[in-house]
């Protein structure tokens, strides 16, 4: 086996373990499947999305945001409000509802940090500075960048820092100048 593909299927390994045991516990914490732990989490850090705003963010269609905000304002995690106009609703967590999301975030990282036990500093450090750029490659657009970030902890990687908010907004600029050239 060549050095690259066993790198290659290491990185795999990592990302569907990683992927999975995320999905259980943050699912678990948020006391339903699917995105319901990401739209949690997303409102507890963008408080007065729109539906439009959270869909871009889960990445999944409409009418399943719809789906999830109604069972979320069901169960008392979320209120609807005014928003910026007069066609838009703002999506607010409830008290429960910011509980919740804090209990999704906690039961990502018990997931995440023993993952990193017994690496030292010069370790942690390399690892870091890899995993800014794997994650540069991955933020294809200021879309994808919403979708990325969904279940982060925003005040554990500042957007001024994050690597997914800094390509995104790269991206964002090259868009825009291509909608602005003739």
């Amino acid at each position: 086996m060549r050095y690259e593909s066993r790198v290659v299927n290491l990185l795999g390994a990592i990302v569907v373990g990683a992927h999975d045991r995320l999905a259980e516990v943050t699912q678990r914490a948020a006391g339903r499947t699917g995105v319901t732990a990401a739209a949690l989490a997303t409102l507890a850090q963008y408080p007065g999305l729109t539906v439009e705003q959270l869909r871009r963010c889960l990445g999944i269609s409409q009418p399943a945001t719809v789906r999830t905000v109604d069972a979320l304002q069901a169960g008392g995690l979320l209120v609807r409000g005014p928003g910026a106009d007069r066609r838009s609703l703002a999506l607010r967590l409830t008290p429960a509802g910011l509980e919740r999301a804090g209990q999704v975030l906690r039961a990502r990282a018990e997931v995440l940090d023993p993952l990193l036990d017994g690496l030292g500093d010069a370790d942690r450090r390399a690892l870091e500075t890899v995993l800014e750029h794997l994650l540069d490659r991955l933020t294809t657009s200021a879309r994808r960048a919403d979708e990325i970030c969904r279940l982060c902890d925003l005040g554990a990687c500042p957007p001024d820092r994050c690597p997914v908010e800094c390509a995104g907004r790269r991206h964002e600029r090259v868009d825009q100048d291509s909608r602005d050239t003739p």
